[in-house]
C-alpha cells in the first residue's frame, strides 16, 4: 500500500530529539477540486473508511461515495456521533477493522476530523481530511481533542504526523452556515494573542517565524474577514479560509505546542464542561481572547492589553463573535458554574500557565465576568468573591 509520509522536521540537540509536525503531505485546493480527488486518495488505498457526522454521512453517500467506486475504491461509511470522545473511537476502530480498511477518510468540522485523525493514528493508517467548514484548522493539524459524550474537554492527543492529504474544496466549505466561518475566524485571530504571549520573547528561528506568522494572519482577518462574510464564495471569502483552515494550521506545525495554545484555548476547555453544545469551538477560543487580556490587564495593568482588548472588541462586534458570557448562552450560569469552569481552566497541566504571570481562581473568574469592562476595574474580583457561590452572574 502506498503511503506518503508527512513533512515532519527533527533537530538532534545534545539533550534531545525534537521532532515538529508542521504540514499534511498534500493539500489539494480550490472550487469543485472534490470530484478530481478520488485519484489522489486512490494512491493512499483501496479500502477507505468514511468517518463524519450524521448529517455529513448523507452528503458523501451522495456525492463523495460514487465517485471513489469509480476508482474502485472499496467504501465503508461511519459515524462519529456528536464528539470526539473514548467511545466513539473505540466504536470507529471496530469497524475500521471489520472493513479491512486500509484509510481513514474524515469528512466534516473540527470534531469529526479530530476523530478521523486520531483512529488512523491508533490503527497505523494513512488518513485524508475534507472538512466541510471552516470553523477550525483540524484538516491540518498533528494534533486531536478527546471530549466525553456530553461534550467537555478532557485530554488532546499530540500525533505524529499530519494528515496526508488534506482536500479543500470552497464549494463544499461554502454550504455551511456562515456562523461556522465566523467562529473559525475567532479560532484563527487567537494564533497571534497566545504565540506572542508564550513565544514572543523565544529567539529560536522556528518559533521567531510562527511568532511572525500569527501576527500576519490576525492583520489578514482583521482586513478581509467583514468583506468575505459579505460575500460568501467570492476571492476574499476563499482567502479567510485559507487563513483559518491552511494558516492557522502552519503556525501551531513551525511553533509547536508551546506556540499553539495559552489561555484563550485553556478557557475554552474549562467552558465545555458547562456549555456543553451551546456554542462551538472558535466561539469559546474568541471569548478565551478577551479573558486573557482582561487577566493581563488586571494582574500587569497592561494597559496595550487594553488597547488590544478594545480593538478585539469592536472587530468582534462587526462579525458576530461573542463578546460576553451571555453571548454564549451562559447569561444566567450560576457562580459556583463558573467556579467550575475556572478550576477546570487552572488545573496543573493546563495551557494557563505558559502565561508569564500566575493566575488565580478568583483573578480567572474576575476576568471571565468582566471581559466588557471599558476600563482596568481591578475592583472586579473583588466584587465576585463577595456574591453568593449558588447566585446567577450577569454576563
Amino acid at each position: 500500500m502506498p503511503h506518503q509520509s508527512a513533512t515532519t522536521l527533527s533537530t538532534q540537540t545534545s539533550s534531545s530529539l525534537s521532532a515538529l509536525a508542521i504540514a499534511p503531505a498534500k493539500v489539494i485546493r480550490g472550487s469543485g477540486v472534490l470530484s478530481a480527488a478520488p485519484a489522489e486518495i486512490a494512491l493512499l488505498g483501496s479500502r477507505p473508511l468514511i468517518v463524519a457526522g450524521n448529517q455529513t454521512l448523507a452528503l458523501t453517500q451522495n456525492t463523495l461515495q460514487p465517485i471513489l467506486e469509480q476508482q474502485q475504491l472499496h467504501t465503508a461509511q461511519a459515524s462519529y456521533g456528536a464528539d470526539c470522545s473514548e467511545a466513539t473511537l473505540k466504536s470507529l476502530r471496530k469497524a475500521a477493522k471489520e472493513h479491512k480498511a486500509d484509510m481513514i477518510i474524515g469528512v466534516g468540522g473540527g470534531k469529526a476530523l479530530d476523530t478521523a485523525k486520531l483512529v488512523a493514528y491508533q490503527l497505523q493508517l494513512p488518513v485524508v481530511t475534507i472538512p466541510t467548514s471552516a470553523a477550525t484548522c483540524a484538516a491540518w493539524t498533528a494534533l486531536s481533542n478527546v471530549y466525553s459524550e456530553a461534550g467537555a474537554f478532557l485530554y488532546d492527543v499530540a500525533l505524529s504526523r499530519c494528515p496526508d492529504l488534506l482536500i479543500l474544496d470552497y464549494d463544499l466549505i461554502a454550504t455551511a452556515p456562515q456562523y461556522t466561518l465566523v467562529a473559525g475566524i475567532g479560532d484563527a485571530i487567537a494564533k497571534w494573542y497566545e504565540a506572542s504571549v508564550s513565544s514572543g520573547h523565544l529567539q529560536q528561528t522556528l518559533i521567531i517565524a510562527a511568532v511572525q506568522q500569527a501576527r500576519v494572519l490576525r492583520d489578514i482577518l482583521f482586513q478581509k474577514s467583514a468583506a468575505a462574510l459579505e460575500k460568501p464564495g467570492s476571492e476574499v471569502w476563499q482567502e479567510v479560509v485559507d487563513a483559518t483552515v491552511l494558516l492557522a494550521g502552519v503556525i501551531g506545525g513551525l511553533g509547536g505546542a508551546q506556540c499553539r495554545t495559552v489561555a484563550a484555548h485553556a478557557v475554552h476547555n474549562g467552558l465545555t464542561h458547562i456549555a456543553g453544545h451551546s456554542s462551538i469551538h472558535g466561539e469559546k477560543v474568541a471569548f478565551g481572547i478577551l479573558v486573557q487580556l482582561r487577566l493581563e490587564e488586571m494582574i500587569l495593568g497592561n494597559q496595550l492589553a487594553t488597547t488590544a482588548r478594545q480593538q478585539l472588541l469592536k472587530f468582534y462586534a462587526e462579525i458576530g463573535l461573542p463578546q460576553k458570557l451571555d453571548d454564549l448562552g451562559l447569561g444566567n450560569i450560576k457562580l459556583s458554574e463558573l467556579k467550575t469552569a475556572a478550576e477546570i481552566s487552572l488545573v496543573p497541566n493546563s495551557d494557563i500557565h505558559r502565561l508569564p504571570f500566575k493566575v488565580g481562581l478568583e483573578q480567572l473568574m474576575a476576568a471571565m465576568v468582566s471581559t466588557t469592562a471599558p476600563t482596568d476595574s481591578r475592583e472586579s474580583s473583588s466584587r465576585v468573591a463577595v456574591k453568593a457561590i449558588d447566585q446567577p452572574i450577569e454576563g
